[in-house]
């Protein structure tokens, strides 16, 4: 991927699940795969816990803001192919917005922006924009789709990467 075309990076803290479906006799091994556009990234899988902390970050780079992250969780299976779990996306927008805004040093929890869940987006309550360490993070729980029940508890923070476009040609 060349430098030119990348605006900066998404750093993705995937911090749990909670109550994910049971593909296994009476838990689940769950593992996320993460993409955007084609990058495809993955979590380590937990044996045997329908509530798995990963505490895992991964950094995907933006080149497209109106590109979502995907995420599908599956349980990992030995012998068989592993079995979907439910997925779920990010529209990162909303979170970019707050960027354009052009905030600087504000104390840490300033609440910046307020998304609600709806139709369009897969968060499972509001989450929260707001200011920590110097930058503006989006901490959200996103309900899974496609499967009976679950949800991950994750978080995203913008990173500028030297040499980059950066977001400051997106302002209008």
């Amino acid at each position: 991927m060349s430098v030119e075309h990348i605006l900066g990076a998404i750093k993705l803290r995937i911090k749990r699940g909670i109550n994910l479906a049971i593909r296994d006799t009476y838990s689940s091994d769950p593992y996320v795969v993460v993409k955007m556009e084609e990058q495809k990234l993955k979590t380590a899988y937990i044996r045997k816990n329908i509530n798995p902390v990963w505490n895992e970050e991964l950094t995907l780079y933006v080149k497209d803001v109106a590109t979502p992250i995907t995420m599908q969780v599956f349980d990992k299976d030995i012998f068989t192919a592993d079995d979907e779990m439910g997925d779920a996306f990010i529209d990162i927008r909303p979170y970019i917005g707050c960027h354009l805004m052009g905030l600087k040093s504000l104390p840490d929890g300033c609440v910046v922006k307020k998304i609600q869940p709806n139709r369009t987006n897969c968060l499972a309550e509001e989450s929260t924009c707001f200011w920590r360490n110097g930058s503006i993070v989006q901490p959200m729980i996103l309900r899974l789709k496609n499967v009976e029940c679950g949800e991950i508890e994750c978080e995203i923070e913008w990173r500028n990467i030297p040499g980059c476009k950066g977001l400051s040609g997106l302002r209008s």
